[in-house]
């Protein structure tokens, strides 16, 4: 009863220890956010490294070490874990946002371009002083429809290039927590065998113990002359 007891508030004590693993993930609308997310996250995972080092202090004044270490681990992946995915989401809606502004400046280029193109065909030409004097050659300028062509191409294009990176961002995810599972499962695996081999350092100790305890009462008994009995 009182081992079972022992154990109880063991397990109680180590379950206070963890700290809340998940961040809240609002959407992301402006640069401004993003980069604001991005301090978060940055502030977040020192704060969980922190949390770390102080749980581990802890587990170590416990009787289970093992046990209380293997929940710090877990509660320090899993907020690593959902960081990451925060720093994953801000990068990506920055660099989706530089490449819609910079399609947007090609766009209002193309739009005066057209403009001038348009001023410059309606006005006649200035008449050549000599007659002689070869004309300029004019410059080619793509036509409106043209330049809509090539932005609604750049626009399939990098519509084609987020959902790569999109793929490739989950894939990025799910290889983490793959590996974060693994390394939980073979730190699992270490821990069952330290806790077996004290379980058994701990029989042979209590063994050898009551060997010499009974060693101790034959030679007593001995000693003061009474019958031996049998064990």
């Amino acid at each position: 009863m009182a081992v079972g007891a022992l154990i109880c508030g063991l397990a109680g004590a180590a379950a206070a220890q963890e700290l809340p693993a998940r961040v809240p993930n609002p959407a992301i609308t402006t640069v401004e956010q993003a980069d604001a997310k991005l301090a978060d996250v940055k502030r977040e995972r020192d704060a969980a490294e922190a949390d770390y080092a102080a749980a581990e202090q802890v587990c170590y004044a416990k009787f289970f070490v093992n046990n209380c270490l293997d929940k710090a681990k877990e509660t320090r992946r899993a907020r690593l874990a959902e960081l990451r995915k925060l720093e994953i989401d801000a990068n990506y809606f920055k660099r989706k946002n530089s490449v819609e502004v910079r399609d947007r400046e090609l766009e209002e280029r193309a739009q005066r371009d057209a403009a001038e193109q348009a001023s410059r065909a309606a006005k006649p030409p200035a008449q050549r002083v000599n007659p002689d004097d070869k004309p300029r050659p004019v410059p080619l300028v793509k036509t409106p429809a043209e330049r809509q062509a090539e932005y609604a191409e750049r626009q399939k294009q990098r519509q084609a290039a987020d959902a790569k990176k999109a793929s490739e961002r989950a894939q990025n995810v799910a290889d983490y927590q793959r590996k974060q599972a693994e390394s939980a499962e073979r730190q699992q695996r270490v821990a069952d065998k330290k806790a077996e081999r004290e379980a058994r350092r701990l029989k042979r100790e209590a063994d050898e113990a009551a060997k010499k305890a009974a060693a101790a009462a034959r030679a007593k008994e001995k000693a003061e002359g009474k019958p031996r009995t049998v064990d």
